[in-house]
């Protein structure tokens, strides 16, 4: 099957840190901690097959494949292993990516994720799939935002949150529809509750107090499959790298640190 061609931004200095987005996002999504990061990192941000910039090849997806994709990129653009960071399909994709390129990872954090979904999640998952195939990716903004930002981040005109939340809107209805179908289906998919138990480099799990996408306890599961791995919270929904960047790259650099 074809590899797409991949768009990605490099910035930055120091040990190199992979930052992967969640689904409907693009590399956007990661400014606020880019900006902090790469004074001390350097930062390689990419998009998603199907996702902002990177190309939109037909479906299926499976989340084998975009571990494949982002193991591509690394092994391309740096000397050696990465902190990997991912955020929901990041997460997922950082899960993958650990089981099947563990040479390619010096630590991996899973932000705003899942391990697994149970039977009703998954058909929540292919209603949102009909959804966007008959009447387009605008067709579920609504929720999206609902679940990605808690409301005062929704209604915050002082300190930019509202203009970011119609930023990450605008590029989630740009998103090729049959792309985000296929990029559902994979997340659908996921069951890394056996691979996790194998991960041996450190890990940090993220969780949002307030993400009902991807509640505390989806979190805690990972964090106990992985052998050694910490969980960190930051009070935000489901896209906390955008609501909190400040207290997201603390917890990245202290991990890092530790890490070094």
């Amino acid at each position: 099957m074809k590899k797409p061609a991949l768009h990605w931004i490099e910035e930055g200095q120091g040990p190199t840190v992979v930052l992967s987005h969640a689904l409907g996002c693009d590399i956007s999504m990661w400014d606020g901690v880019a900006d902090l990061l790469k004074s001390r990192y350097t930062v390689l941000r990419y998009d998603h097959r199907g996702h902002g910039a990177s190309e939109a090849v037909p479906g299926p997806y499976n989340m084998d494949m975009l571990a494949d994709d982002a193991a591509s990129l690394i092994s391309a653009r740096a000397a050696g292993p990465v902190h990997f960071v991912g955020l929901s399909l990041g997460g997922m994709t950082a899960q993958a990516l650990a089981a099947r390129y563990p040479q390619l990872l010096k630590s991996m954090v899973i932000a705003n994720a899942a391990s697994w979904y149970d039977e009703a999640a998954r058909g929540l998952w292919q209603a949102r799939v009909k959804t966007v195939l008959e009447q387009g990716v605008a067709a579920i903004a609504d929720g999206a935002m609902q679940r990605w930002f808690t409301p005062e981040f929704r209604a915050d005109q002082l300190h930019g949150g509202a203009q970011r939340v119609a930023a990450l809107r605008r590029q989630l209805e740009r998103t090729d529809a049959a792309a985000y179908a296929a990029s559902c289906e994979a997340v659908a998919g996921i069951d890394f509750r056996s691979s996790n138990l194998g991960i041996a480099c450190p890990a940090l799990v993220i969780a949002g107090t307030r993400d009902e996408a991807t509640p505390l306890a989806m979190s805690q599961l990972m964090a106990d499959a992985i052998p050694g791995a910490r969980l960190r919270t930051l009070e935000a929904a489901h896209l906390s790298a955008v609501e909190q960047p400040e207290g997201f790259a603390r917890l990245l650099t202290e991990f890092f640190e530790s890490v070094e």
